[in-house]
């Protein structure tokens, strides 16, 4: 299927229209991002640890290869600026609109699920050990448990190992991304062109390299980094197709809204093609009408003068 353009639905015409109709999607985003406030907040779950279970928790404590103030930005900001992007070439203000809230979706869902498995969980991240003993010297209670002296958000931050949020968070916001591109360059046209795979993958591979960081740097076990990525895979999934048909679908290329307005719009052209035609035909029989009165009246003026002549001839020659 071509595509077409709707014209001039641009967000300086039609953007405050899109976000009123969407105001109550934008009020949830809100509760969802204070949601995600409050889950980092308060302290997750403290899981018994005893000293057996130490052996896979004594991997060194490092610093984030990937920073958490980079998420934002890889995860958000540069699928926006692509959104952007496409905007300027196509000018339609529903591609746009759907796509930023879907990501925001994407992401903020992503992170009230991440978070809240998290401190329901409660468990200890590979360089426990050292989060809880920042001398080396562990100390347990009667019961076996650890008795952590060290720094307190450290130890919080400790337990909150699966699922892996670095991981879910890139799935989510990478993931949304390579689906809105392999609809719009139309990978799945059958026309064989890998080229445009690798366009694809390439945000997947990102996410991918970030959730192996979270291994590397041993703040995550393996299965944390699956689950997470999994889980935000799979939220990005859903949230894309609440907006955007399936990349694979013909029609896959814009929003749903689009095909929506375009099919109003034709539906409005084609009605009012129907009234022109048919105040066309109504005019036109009223000037046949006309007509046909024109000409009966035509001919009884000249039946009505050709009796009256008759008439004033008979009387002249009875006169005669």
């Amino acid at each position: 299927m071509q595509e077409v353009q709707l014209g001039s639905h641009t967000v300086r015409s039609h953007g405050m229209t899109v976000a009123r109709t969407h105001m109550h999607d934008w009020v949830i985003l809100m509760l969802l991002g204070l949601i995600v406030v409050i889950l980092n907040v308060i302290h997750p779950f403290y899981r018994f640890v005893g000293k057996d279970m130490m052996t896979d928790l004594k991997y060194p404590l490092k610093s984030n290869t990937v920073p958490v103030w980079a998420i934002p930005m890889y995860a958000v900001a540069l699928p926006i600026a692509i959104f952007f992007i496409v905007y300027f070439r196509r000018r339609d203000v529903y591609d746009l609109h759907h796509a930023i809230l879907g990501l925001l979706f994407s992401v903020l869902i992503t992170g009230v699920i991440t978070d809240a498995i998290k401190d329901a969980v409660g468990r200890p991240r590979p360089d426990f050990f050292w989060r809880c003993f920042p001398d080396g010297k562990d100390v347990y209670d009667q019961l076996g448990n650890v008795v952590c002296h060290g720094k307190k958000s450290v130890i919080k931050e400790g337990h909150k190992s699966f699922p892996s949020g670095h991981t879910s968070w890139s799935f989510a916001g990478l993931g949304f991304l390579s689906l809105y591109l392999s609809g719009k360059i139309k990978v799945f046209d059958r026309k064989g062109h890998v080229a445009k795979l690798c366009i694809v993958f390439l945000p997947l591979l990102f996410a991918s390299l970030v959730g192996v960081s979270r291994v590397d740097d041993y703040w995550h076990h393996w299965q944390d980094v699956f689950a997470g990525g999994l889980l935000g895979f799979i939220v990005a999934s859903f949230c894309y197709l609440q907006f955007f048909p399936p990349p694979y679908h013909a029609q896959g290329w814009g929003p749903y809204a689009y095909f929506q307005v375009l099919e109003e719009s034709r539906s409005v052209t084609q009605a009012a093609t129907i009234v022109n035609g048919s105040n066309v035909q109504v005019t036109e029989a009223r000037v046949e009408n006309q007509e046909d009165e024109t000409s009966i009246h035509g001919c009884m003026g000249l039946s009505l003068a050709h009796n009256s002549g008759s008439a004033l001839e008979e009387l002249e020659s009875g006169r005669r």
